[in-house]
């Protein structure tokens, strides 16, 4: 099919409609599409009719899909014909790793978990033969379900006709590339593959190592990395030559810990999530504690006594049991009556004590899912940053897409934040952090339905600059918290909205 026939609300096998074009170069195009058999969202590759590797790329995609590892793109079609070609694959949600280190490295420890993950998906990749030969950080990527997912495997090569004598060895190149990206936030390598990382710094014709880079990188990924991508630096050191090896190396790093998926929405209210080039949001199921054990302790007899002993022992016990009562009834009585004498004022003088008053106790509240809310657009909103706005850190944030003007470039009437916190709860005080930007206006919104009619606005700011707070006079209930911008604010970038943090406090 070639690509001017190809247009949204295109559906093709009867059942894969397309929706939005993510991306087109070389005669192929990438679009985010719905399965609509199964009502979820997939990426479709199509192609033009004079694209020359199509055979390439449909084996590939044949070849990847027989293959099982969870951190490996699935693909679920794969069909090549006379006019009507096209890979199906997974829509994954996220946030890219490339995303994870623009401000900076990671921690260690995670870089390399992530890594890892990575290159155990690898070695299982070229137990079947299959390389990837196109590892960057964008093809990294820590789903919102909270687990490590690679993507564009032998895809991406085949797209973009990238061969090599020693795939193996590429691949294990390319992971040590990601994991020196994670520990110094620089790329040793193409900029064009890097994603906008700085290239790594050089020295002595070869780049760097990370310790050189970045202090406090841990010796043992340092040499790691040196054995994958800089064995000149470590001759002493057994290089890395297959993601097997690479994969041996990091075995004993702590994994990262999967992140139980929130509750889902109803389907005609949930904004669809950041996604990448390929991927199906895939829900892990809610681990729900198990209800609380009573444990009855049995009653322990010191021994049998007499009939008459015992029902003795206890009218004496209930005769003594009822005395202790009525004094300690006697004794409140006596001390509340001193103490309302001795705060009542006299006749004719006027207490100058004001009444106390007690404000309720109350705790944050995580959001279990945090949503970039365009229901008037196209249900995506910035999604890919939205963990910035929760992680509290202020060097991360959440941000719109930029528009041209302050009203949306006319597009639409408004997007927002949606923070769904799992159940509904009482909130007392919502806390917005709206950065470095400024003008605008916002709408704060509660309520039990992700329907933007549904929330109602609790609260209305303007000038969006810095932190606002809302304190409500009695708690609001409600499972969503919207921070909604009616009038886009101004940044350096242009016009976009902003939520550097944003907390939640409810009453207890």
């Amino acid at each position: 099919m070639s690509s001017p026939t190809v247009e949204p609300g295109t559906k093709l096998a009867e059942r894969f409609r397309l929706e939005d074009r993510v991306h087109e170069a070389g005669g192929a195009t990438l679009w985010k599409a719905i399965d609509e058999v199964l009502a979820r969202p997939v990426a479709v590759h199509t192609f033009d009719a004079d694209f020359p590797r199509l055979n390439e790329v449909v084996t590939a995609a044949r070849v990847a899909s027989r293959l099982t590892d969870p951190r490996l793109t699935q693909v679920f079609d794969a069909t090549e014909d006379d006019g009507h070609s096209y890979v199906v694959s997974e829509w994954v949600s996220g946030e890219t790793f490339g995303d994870m280190i623009a401000g900076g490295p990671l921690d260690p420890e995670r870089a390399a978990a992530m890594v890892a993950e990575a290159a155990e998906a690898m070695a299982h990749a070229h137990e079947a033969n299959l390389a990837h030969l196109c590892l960057t950080p964008e093809q990294l990527v820590w789903t919102a379900g909270g687990t490590v997912k690679l993507l564009g495997l032998g895809v991406d090569a085949a797209l973009n006709d990238v061969t090599s004598d020693d795939p193996a060895r590429s691949d294990t190149e390319g992971l040590g590339r990601l994991l020196y990206a994670g520990l110094t936030g620089h790329w040793p390598g193409d900029e064009r593959d890097g994603g906008g990382l700085p290239v790594a710094p050089m020295g002595d014709g070869h780049f760097c190592t990370p310790r050189q880079v970045t202090a406090g990188v841990p010796g043992y990924l340092d040499a790691i990395v040196c054995r994958a991508i800089l064995p000149e630096t470590r001759r002493s050191l057994e290089p890395l030559t297959t993601p097997a090896d690479f994969a041996e190396a990091l075995a004993s790093v702590a994994r990262p810990s999967p992140m139980p998926m929130p509750a889902p929405m109803p389907m005609t209210s949930l904004p669809v999530a950041a996604s990448r080039s390929e991927g199906v949001e895939t829900e892990a199921p809610r681990h729900h504690a198990p209800p609380p054990q009573h444990h009855h302790r049995p009653q322990h007899h010191q021994g049998s006594r007499p009939a008459g002993g015992g029902m003795l022992n206890k009218v004496a016990m209930t005769v003594v049991v009822l005395l202790v009562m009525v004094a300690v009834g006697l004794g409140a009585w006596t001390l509340g009556r001193s103490i309302g004498n001795a705060g009542t004022p006299s006749p004719g003088e006027r207490s100058t004590t004001p009444t106390p008053t007690t404000a309720a106790a109350t705790r944050e509240v995580k959001p279990s899912a945090v949503i970039g809310f365009d229901p008037l657009g196209d249900r995506e909103e910035g999604s890919r940053w939205t963990s910035g706005a929760v992680d509290g850190k202020e060097s991360t944030d959440w941000h719109s897409e930029t528009y041209d003007s302050a009203d949306f470039g006319r597009l639409k009437k408004g997007v927002g934040l949606l923070l769904d916190m799992g159940k509904s709860v009482p909130v007392k005080q919502v806390s917005v952090d709206f950065g470095d930007t400024s003008g605008g206006a916002a709408e704060l919104r509660i309520g039990d339905s992700a329907e933007l009619g549904s929330l109602s606005v609790v609260e209305k700011f303007s000038g969006l600059s810095g932190k606002k707070t809302f304190t409500a006079p009695a708690p609001k209930k409600g499972r969503y918290v919207l921070v909604w911008f009616t009038e886009m604010p101004s940044s350096a970038e242009g016009y976009r909205g902003q939520v550097v943090e944003a907390k939640v406090l409810a009453t207890k």
